[in-house]
């Protein structure tokens, strides 16, 4: 959904008195004259009306006023959301408006209302008991080849979507009757006019009324697998954002969004597949925003050399724009558990894509241009093919050393698929820790980029040291890990040491100064860090502060009070342990932590948000002693086996036993296809399962595949250092 749309919809059924409409309208709409002007006339009009819900009716057309803003901020139609119902509804004409407004607004309000006669002709009446699908067909032919001017729909599409979020107010039969119309006629003109933003949030709405047991389920699955499916979607972002950087792209040139599919997409999918929601593999999806139309091809690229496409997904629509404008390039990868699906467009096509035909009101160009609607004539769905899989393919790992040179001629030996960032540290230390960019062969790039034999590297250097914490896994040399790894622990030190205090500070209820001088007071400056670390740490200057207490003379007044006790949240993913009481978990979209991966919690209400302990986001709000809470990973309970199976030979084997084994909730660690076998069928997997029992496992897999040999791999783990 659209990001400005978003919070707008979230606080619509919150709203109970025209005073918080009106902040809410004034906050989204960029105040004129006129605008204000429609604003006191529609409360005049509608003065003492009231809504099925008893709140004042003026709620809605202010509501539905601020939406329109958010998908098209064109005064005229802002002006003319305000004043949508009141010809209708109110002993106004369409002869005031005019008189009032201009013939712009009058032609757009008589527009609407000409819908209200539309739908009475056309649609059966709520008391029938006749299917409403039929006749609601009818009703959406007739409305698009009679609505001549496609603002109109606009203007309507978000009157449907208030009345949609206040729909609890109706009887069921009603909701039920609203829902299917909405369904049948609204979400798919939304869909064809391209806005994204409504067409996604009337078709789930609807989902909720028509199917509340079959949204509950999905509902259920979604929210219950919440933080792993975000887990998935920051270790694929970080693992594109790796790779894009490597190719070329500057970290700041680009962005990826990652999310769960919407509930009714995911119905569809379930009803024409006929599975279950733990059998779809494409749950989650990413947008890729670049700069340039050529940069969506580089990205496509740089996804296919480092994720195995599924090539029957590949849309080209940059190319071979939709009719409504529409650009996109869409591919659906493999990324080891997950089936990932990518929209990649440029941030221009993202406008239109969100807004669709509403972009030409919301983003006005400098001259002028016509809007050609004669393809709304032909409304109708576009019905995605069926999801086929293909094998995966034998990948070629090689461990061969590769020669680069320095400006000066000098050669360096590095492992194939070494970085420039890799080159900077064999070079020399100092180089690696102050480097912020490289000239290869005499061409910009990252230090991320992958070197090829024989390039000629030089590195381009700062005048103080650069921190690369989140690269550590990305730089393939020893040496460079290394490195890089004994200064982050000193970057990660100096970050606990101040979380520490911003946790104290909220645990104690005290000033920033009054933390520092208490740990002054008990020298516990050198440790002090390592309440952000250790859990049993935190607990033992908690209890050193209990103790201190008694000992007044040395303590400010406010140290009087008792901290409360600790308690321990768990989470499907952390545990928070926090005097005050946490109800949920969140990530912020700036960075992505990958399972173990350092983080930090901030404390929000009765909320944690948590950040890689590296993010310059978390690092800004450590900084400003936000309020923090001791978090960490829970324990995985999973076992590891290695798993060898005989696939059949036929098209979609590897597909077959992906989707099983998503089934069964194990998780896929890596995969080798024939590679070094006598037989190119043999598959090899390492695994992820809750079942502790391996013959269980062994058992369940053989009454669908041939299993060779399944080895318990979680004792040989847990021996590593």
């Amino acid at each position: 959904m659209n990001p400005a749309l978003e919070p707008l919809v979230n606080i619509v059924r919150t709203i109970k008195t025209v005073d918080v409409a009106e902040e809410i309208f004034w906050d989204t709409v960029e105040p004129t004259d006129r605008i204000r002007e429609a604003l006191e006339f529609a409360k005049e009009a509608h003065i003492d009306q009231k809504r099925k819900s008893g709140e004042p009716y003026i709620i809605h057309p202010i509501i539905v006023a601020a939406i329109t803003a958010t998908v098209s901020s064109d005064e005229t139609m802002v002006v003319t959301a305000l004043l949508h119902d009141v010809v209708e509804d109110t002993p106004y004409t369409i002869e005031d408006i005019k008189f009032r407004f201009g013939e712009d607004v009058s032609y757009l309000v008589e527009g609407l209302t000409k819908i209200v006669e539309i739908r009475e002709s056309e649609l059966i009446p709520s008391s029938s008991d006749e299917k409403l699908v039929t006749s609601a067909l009818s009703f959406r032919k007739m409305l698009i080849c009679s609505i001549e001017d496609v603002r109109v729909l606009i203007i309507k599409l978000c009157d449907r979507l208030h009345n949609m979020l206040t729909l609890d107010a109706l009887s069921k039969e009603k909701q039920h009757r609203i829902a299917e119309e909405t369904l049948v006629v609204y979400a798919p003109i939304a869909h064809r006019l391209g806005i994204s933003a409504l067409k996604n949030r009337l078709e789930d709405l609807s989902f909720y009324y028509l199917f509340p047991k079959e949204y509950a389920k999905i509902d259920a699955f979604i929210t219950s697998h919440s933080q792993d499916f975000q887990i998935k979607l920051n270790t694929f972002i970080s693992k594109v954002k790796t790779q894009m950087v490597r190719s070329g792209f500057k970290a700041d040139s680009f962005e990826i969004f990652g999310r769960v599919k919407h509930y009714y997409s995911i119905y569809l999918k379930m009803q024409r597949k006929g599975i279950s929601i733990d059998e779809i593999l494409d749950l989650l999806a990413v947008r890729i925003l670049v700069e340039r139309p050529i940069d969506c091809y580089r990205s496509l690229g740089t996804l296919h050399l480092h994720f195995k496409p599924l090539i029957a997904r590949f849309k080209d629509y940059v190319a071979l724009p939709k009719e409504n404008g529409y650009q996109t390039l869409h591919t659906t990868v493999f990324d080891d558990t997950s089936i990932i699906e990518a929209q990649i467009r440029t941030y221009e096509m993202h406008k239109k894509a969100e807004f669709g035909i509403a972009a030409h009101w919301k983003y006005k160009m400098e001259e002028d241009i016509s809007v050609n609607v004669e393809w709304l004539k032909n409304l109708q769905y576009q019905n995605e093919s069926i999801e086929e899989f293909y094998e995966l393919v034998k990948n070629d790992l090689y461990s061969e050393d590769i020669s680069v040179f320095t400006p000066a001629g000098d050669q360096i030996s590095l492992p194939r698929g070494a970085t420039v960032l890799d080159f900077a540290y064999a070079v020399h230390t100092q180089v690696g820790e102050t480097a912020t960019s490289a000239l290869v062969n005499k061409r910009a790039a990252s230090l991320l980029t992958e070197l090829k034999n024989g390039d000629l590297v030089r590195i381009i250097t700062a005048d103080h040291p650069i921190y690369h914490c989140t690269w550590i896994d990305a730089v393939k040399t020893s040496r460079a890990k290394s490195h890089m790894r004994t200064r982050c622990n000193k970057r990660r030190k100096q970050i606990d040491r101040m979380s520490a205090v911003n946790i104290l500070m909220a645990t104690l209820n005290l000033l920033p100064y009054e933390v520092e001088e208490w740990i002054k007071q008990q020298s516990l400056e050198d440790q002090i860090y390592l309440v952000a670390r250790d859990l049993k740490f935190y607990k033992e200057v908690l209890h050193k502060f209990v103790e201190s207490r008694k000992e007044k003379s040395i303590l400010p007044t406010i140290f009087q009070l008792p901290p409360k006790r600790i308690k321990r949240y768990k989470f499907e993913n952390f545990v928070i342990h926090a005097t005050e009481s946490v109800n949920s978990v969140e990530f912020d979209y700036c960075c992505h932590p990958k399972r173990n991966d350092p983080i930090v919690a901030f404390r929000f209400g009765n909320k944690a948000i948590v950040h890689h302990k590296f993010c310059e986001k978390a690092y800004s709000w450590i900084q400003k002693h936000t309020a923090m809470l001791f978090v960490e990973w829970s324990e995985s309970k999973m076992m590891r086996y290695r798993i060898l199976v005989t696939l059949k030979d036929e098209k979609g084997a590897l597909a077959k036993l992906l989707a099983f084994l998503a089934k069964i909730d194990t998780n896929v660690i890596s995969i080798k296809l024939g590679d070094g076998m006598a037989q190119s069928n043999l598959c090899e997997l390492v695994v992820e399962s809750r079942e502790y029992d391996r013959n269980r496992l062994k058992t369940l897999l053989e009454r669908r595949f041939k299993v060779i040999e399944m080895v318990n791999l979680t004792d040989a783990y847990k021996q590593l250092p």
